[in-house]
């Protein structure tokens, strides 16, 4: 926990000190489990990465089929992808599996020393393809949006060696080729961290210099000017949503806190930084400390966000992801965060998360599944109950 404290700890004192007390009636928890998707890790052939995808996939139901949120959904997979691990088998499986309803599949980009051009032409061409050929991502309009997560946590060139980046300005970039959010951090604790901690957020770039994620305005609900059409009434509430614009980009990000309950020598408290795997798997107290970092909208503490993270492909991973553990999460999840009066719980995708904030920011009334669709809708046309 001591790694890069200087990087973390003071947002996170902050977060602390700034949740809402004493939230009043039905309370929302929305939780996202992103993946950084990567068959070819450790390189390998593409026969194994297929078999490890085909299995992944066909496992998936039968261990989630049992639970549902309050709107009917079972709990939803997005699947960050490699740019540079790209197979058109494999994308057609995922493009299949997420027509049932399952999940999503959104951008993950690994590289190094690399240019501003050099990052734009790996987004496009990634984009446009996944798309064109696969049918996926979102779709605002006649723009494609997506969701981001950068390898190795490098964001704006936030390792202090410059390693697995090289691009400062990599906030507008994104914004510019349709990213709706970054869904990267938290990353402590690693170096990269960044300092807003717990928070959902606008950054943009600081010319010449990296680290653009460090600092940024924390969304809160307008009256008037967000980005979102309503349902109920049909109004667009912006005339002009999907205008490619310069940074800032929304960053969602998931709990990070001090997890007293898992001490380590039985002393010191070990860092919760929302991070499924073997090593770390999901537990009924991680669980209730995920929620209660009450990241959200300012003004709107009775929706909680909740963005979780994952390497799927790592065996020693999956066993977790497909098997008890992870239905044990979903138990706890059940039992004390859908209840119906204190709690209801809803299961999103990046994608979905993403359009919940924007209609929190908006103040819209209702329930968030009203908004999982709007502003960006997938392109799949997920079975989603209405």
């Amino acid at each position: 926990m001591f790694k890069a404290i200087d990087k973390w700890f003071p947002g996170y004192l902050r977060s602390v000190l700034s949740r809402p007390h004493h939230v009043s009636g039905t309370r929302h928890l929305i939780v996202c489990v992103c993946d950084h998707f990567e068959p070819f890790r450790d390189d390998a052939d593409v026969a194994p990465a297929r078999q490890t995808v085909n299995d992944w996939l066909a496992a998936y139901p039968g261990s989630v089929d049992a639970f549902r949120d309050a709107d009917g959904c079972p709990p939803r997979h997005t699947f960050f992808y490699p740019q540079e691990e790209y197979d058109a088998a494999i994308m057609d499986n995922l493009a299949a599996f997420c027509r049932q309803g399952y999940g999503e599949v959104e951008i993950h980009l690994h590289h190094r020393h690399d240019t501003a051009e050099g990052f734009r032409e790996k987004l496009v061409t990634f984009r446009d393809l996944l798309h064109q050929r696969h049918g996926l991502l979102g779709v605002e309009g006649p723009c494609i949006r997506y969701a981001f997560i950068h390898g190795n946590w490098s964001l704006c060139n936030s390792r202090p060696d410059g390693d697995w980046c090289g691009v400062n300005e990599e906030l507008g970039i994104l914004a510019e080729t349709g990213c709706f959010a970054d869904f990267t951090f938290p990353s402590a604790p690693s170096p990269t961290q960044p300092k807003m901690v717990n928070a959902i957020y606008y950054a943009k770039d600081v010319p010449g210099q990296p680290r653009g994620a460090d600092r940024g305005e924390r969304v809160g609900f307008r009256v008037q000017g967000a980005e979102i059409r309503d349902p109920a009434s049909g109004g667009i509430l912006n005339p002009e949503p999907c205008t490619p614009s310069k940074s800032p980009l929304l960053l969602i990000t998931g709990p990070l806190a001090l997890n007293w309950a898992r001490r380590k020598w039985g002393i010191l408290p070990r860092l919760e930084n929302a991070d499924i795997s073997g090593a770390n798997p999901p537990t009924a107290d991680r669980v209730r400390l995920w929620a209660r970092q009450q990241i959200g909208v300012k003004g709107r503490p009775d929706w909680v966000f909740v963005k979780l993270h994952t390497h799927g492909c790592v065996p020693e991973n999956s066993r977790v992801l497909l098997g008890s553990p992870m239905q044990a999460m979903h138990d706890t999840l059940q039992r004390e965060f859908n209840d119906g009066q204190r709690w209801q719980l809803h299961y999103v995708t990046a994608r979905e998360m993403h359009n919940l904030v924007k209609a929190a920011e908006a103040n819209l009334p209702g329930l968030p599944n009203q908004y999982r669709n709007t502003p960006i809708c997938s392109a799949l046309n997920p079975l989603t109950p209405s």
